[in-house]
């Protein structure tokens, strides 16, 4: 399996296998997702150490994930110990872990759903975070004049809803002197 890169650190884990026994090559299998390749190894020579148990891989198969080669019963989720071949093609690799895709939400992130539409997120997109919420680069906006924030623009948290810089300021002047009202408000932010 190969691991590749994205921005919210969910990689479509792409089948890359390697088959020792056999010197065909450009093998095509339609059960293995679209970005997946199974390929044949024509020296059957070659051997490879396991990342995870550190052991020789003489099987028929093996998988390459995170730039490295695992037994199929090897590469598993850091916190679970799940086999990540058995939950799906797709893995997490944050702070040192692989994990699978339900530990990485529980200790990273929320459930991939824009805050804003609701729809999921793709894993390939770029996202725009506040706080425990992640939200599509275009659904991004200010809740009052809907203008769309873009890195470098400040914007402030009301109650969990975004503003930009201009609206706040409208709102922080209206709420002069309303006490509890205004201590919703979280200042000084900026889209990163």
């Amino acid at each position: 399996m190969r691991m590749t890169g994205s921005v919210e650190d969910q990689s479509s884990i792409n089948n890359v296998l390697m088959d020792t026994t056999d010197s065909r090559a450009n093998i095509e299998n339609n059960n293995l997702p679209p970005k997946s390749t199974m390929t044949s190894s024509t020296d059957s020579s070659e051997v490879r150490s396991c990342a995870g148990c550190g052991g020789k891989i003489n099987d028929r198969f093996l998988l390459n994930a995170v730039d490295r080669y695992w037994h199929t019963g090897c590469l598993k989720c850091s916190c679970c110990s799940v086999q990540l071949t058995e939950v799906g093609h797709s893995c997490f690799s944050k702070s040192g872990m692989i994990l699978c895709r339900k530990d990485y939400l529980r200790l990273f992130g929320p459930s991939g759903a824009c805050a804003a539409c609701s729809q999921p997120i793709p894993s390939s997109e770029l996202v725009m975070r506040v706080q425990s919420r992640v939200y599509h680069v275009k659904c991004f906006t200010c809740s009052s004049c809907h203008t769309r924030l873009v890195p470098g623009d400040r914007y402030s948290l009301v109650n969990g809803s975004i503003l930009c810089e201009l609206d706040h300021t409208r709102l922080s002047k209206s709420l002069v002197g309303n006490g509890p009202a205004s201590q919703g408000i979280r200042t000084g932010h900026r889209v990163c």
